[in-house]
């Protein structure tokens, strides 16, 4: 913006200047009530709070992921080659930072592919992002951390780490030619009907569908992830809720079957599976700070009492377990005279 020079007619200039600087102290006032407020009913996608034209020409429908195959052969491509298969063996490659014998793509289905299972295609693009979860904007980083420490009950992985990189170089790729901000048909995992899970009924079928992979007492068996015990994702995953839960086994299980479960079945399965002992899950408290938990979230936050708490397993290291808040950067006497 220009810079304003009272010279002479100085009325006349006054006249012009002082209109122009109201709105504009009017417009700062605004921005700083609105940015003091802290609400979970923010809109949580980029394209949401950019331009409205974001993308507007972009056939979402269209798009398809890039595979590894047709990359070539120079540094990033082996960046994104590491990348993948840290998420295909996250327990096996990083067991340090992994509480349990889950991998990301024990959810993220078919090297994050699968529109049914959280499909990592496109989420790069959204990013950073608001999460009601933690009232705040997060980085992909930190979303990459909430997987680490949440269903995988493990450590926060260093972000300037060349895994986390690598990881972040994987999930880049997995959203080439995604405009910024933008959504594909197929994010999440599909939302259930409200039903009510039967855990009884649930511990029948668990038999009859799903210990023959995941065991009777769902530590799982080689590949095959925990269902629940000190190996299993934690009380603070969205695995963890009955209706994420019951969305996954829908849609996706069994796994040599998918499809053929009923919702009610689903449901029924998730209760089960939910009620037993879990990983804790470092300041779960401190969850949804606005208020506004899902109904079915097992653990108390902000005006929410849990949701049929499952018993709780102690883990190591609680501390690296949480991902923290991004901080503000305090200008010091040492940084001002370097």
């Amino acid at each position: 913006m220009r810079p304003v020079t009272f010279a002479h007619p100085r009325n006349h200039v006054m006249s012009r200047a002082l209109p122009n600087l109201a709105i504009l102290l009017a417009a700062c006032a605004i921005a700083l009530a609105s940015c003091s407020r802290g609400s979970a009913r923010e809109p949580n996608g980029v394209n949401q709070a950019g331009s409205p034209t974001l993308g507007a020409s972009w056939d979402s429908t269209a798009w398809r992921a890039p595979t590894v195959a047709s990359l070539p052969d120079d540094s990033l491509s082996s960046a994104i080659r590491r990348g993948l298969a840290l998420i295909t063996a996250t327990s096996e490659s990083l067991p340090r930072f992994v509480g349990g014998n889950l991998n990301c793509t024990s959810c993220h289905l078919d090297e994050g592919r699968r529109s049914t299972a959280a499909p990592l295609t496109g989420v790069f693009a959204r990013y950073p992002k608001y999460i009601d979860r933690t009232g705040a904007v997060v980085s992909m980083e930190d979303r990459v951390n909430y997987c680490m420490t949440r269903s995988l009950a493990g450590s926060r992985l260093p972000n300037d780490s060349r895994e986390m990189q690598d990881m972040l170089a994987y999930l880049a790729f997995m959203a080439r030619g995604v405009p910024i901000g933008s959504h594909l048909p197929a994010e999440g995992m599909p939302a259930m009907p409200r039903l009510e899970g039967n855990i009884v009924r649930g511990d029948s079928l668990y038999g009859a569908a799903c210990a023959r992979c995941h065991g009777a007492d769902g530590s799982g068996m080689a590949k095959v992830p925990a269902l629940w015990g000190a190996k299993s994702f934690s009380i603070g995953a969205s695995m963890a809720r009955v209706e994420r839960a019951a969305s996954f086994i829908r849609h996706n299980m069994p796994f040599d079957n998918p499809g053929t479960l009923s919702d009610t079945d689903a449901f029924d399965v998730a209760a089960f599976i939910t009620s037993k002992p879990r990983p804790d899950m470092p300041n779960k408290a401190h969850d949804w700070p606005y208020g506004g938990a899902p109904a079915d979230v097992p653990y108390d936050t902000k005006g929410h009492l849990a949701f049929q708490p499952p018993p709780l397993l102690p883990r190591k290291n609680p501390r690296e377990g949480v991902v923290p808040m991004p901080a503000r950067v305090r200008e010091t006497a040492a940084t001002r005279d370097r």
